[in-house]
């Protein structure tokens, strides 16, 4: 399968991949170094918050998100990066034990120079059936045509 450039990526392509189990383990691991919050590290505090039981923190399914993007889309991508993301929401917590799977939207697409275009993506992690997280990337791809 050829790359896919600016030129080939179409408004309105969806696609839905992934399944990546979380665990108690790692939920702790990373919020232990990166957000230490109580209901990330402590499973008595966080059963008598408002979340009652332990979550991960949503930095951390921000970066399980990127490992599902980086292993199912970019790989056969003329993606070189991204110069942000908008529209960032955690709706719904991930807990231990949820498997967690990814649905793109591309909703626009717009030349960025001679050499890059870029794609706004609408990215939705699911834990089941349950939204856990959106945003809209802002990817920048290489253009076939220079």
């Amino acid at each position: 399968m050829g790359r896919d450039y600016f030129e080939d990526v179409e408004i309105g392509e969806t696609r839905t991949f992934g399944e990546r189990d979380v665990t108690r383990a790692e939920i702790l691991e990373f919020a232990e170094r990166y957000d230490p919050q109580p209901f990330h590290t402590d499973e008595s505090a966080a059963s008598d918050s408002l979340f009652g039981g332990l979550i991960a923190s949503g930095w951390h399914t921000a970066a399980m998100t990127m490992e599902l993007l980086v292993t199912n889309v970019f790989p056969d991508s003329a993606a070189t990066g991204a110069v942000g993301v908008d529209e960032l929401r955690w709706p719904n917590p991930v807990r231990p034990g949820d498997v967690l799977s990814v649905r793109t939207e591309v909703i626009d697409t717009e030349p960025w120079n001679e050499e890059l275009g870029l794609v706004r993506r609408r990215t939705t992690t699911l834990a089941g059936e349950t939204e856990v997280m959106s945003m809209v990337g802002l990817v920048l791809y290489e253009r076939r045509e220079r």
